[in-house]
């Protein structure tokens, strides 16, 4: 059974364990999942398999530094866009530059204000998933109502079943973004749960089939990547062939 809609999901990379600790508190009080790792080795290694909404990257990091680690995070496809806020205590212009010059969102100079970095999170989210919290999201022919849970393809309306739309949802509300089957589990139906990677293509397949069904438009927006997983096609609705 699919869970409801997930809180955004942030992980930090802090090895200070007392601000690790207090940012853990904060952001999950203000309705964040989140999730600690202390190296730059070892959030890399976990990036690989699980990408989260949003990052909290420390500066200076055992095993591989923070500035190190968001050049290689923008080099893959499936951390390129992912949204970056570098913690640091360097506040030098030049340092500035230099940290957003390897493709950080933001930059947060300690000590900071809690609340600040925060409001800082939640305006990054914003920024990178402008549909997050709409009532709908509208993509070519489109329309998916989160309040009523119906779907439409131009004027039909697409008969979906609760997986396949928590599946459309979370694809059209980050056009573009790859997901692998394993992040969709996480994802849709949860950590703990025993569904399998082919469960996620049966239910792929079923959305598929319910957005060709009753339309003209021969244009599938569902794009699979091989090797990688899903994505929704973020040219979809622009008049791409």
């Amino acid at each position: 059974m699919a869970r409801p809609a997930a809180q955004p999901r942030v992980l930090v990379v802090e090895d200070e364990e007392a601000l690790s600790l207090l940012l853990r508190y904060n952001l999950e009080a203000s309705g964040y999942q989140t999730e600690i790792v202390a190296r730059g080795d070892e959030a890399e290694e976990r990036l690989r398999d699980d990408v989260p909404d949003l990052l909290v990257l420390d500066w200076m990091l055992p095993g591989v530094s923070g500035l190190e680690l968001c050049r290689r995070l923008r080099l893959r496809t499936q951390t390129a866009s992912l949204p970056i806020i570098m913690l640091t205590a360097r506040g030098e212009e030049h340092e500035r530059v230099r940290g957003l010059g390897v493709g950080a969102d933001d930059y947060v100079v300690k000590p900071f204000s809690m609340p600040e970095l925060v409001a800082r999170v939640g305006a990054l989210l914003r920024r990178a998933d402008p549909g997050r919290g709409a009532r709908k999201l509208i993509r070519g022919d489109l329309t998916l109502d989160r309040e009523t849970m119906r779907v439409y393809r131009g004027d039909e309306d697409v008969r979906l079943g609760p997986t396949e739309f928590r599946l459309l949802e979370h694809l059209m509300g980050q056009a573009g973004r790859v997901f692998t089957r394993a992040q969709l589990i996480d994802q849709i139906w949860g950590r703990e749960s025993e569904i399998d990677e082919r469960t996620v293509d049966v239910h792929m397949g079923r959305l598929r089939k319910a957005l060709g069904n009753g339309t003209t438009e021969t244009r599938d927006p569902i794009r699979t990547v091989r090797g990688a997983g899903y994505s929704f096609d973020e040219t979809y609705g622009r008049g791409a062939a």
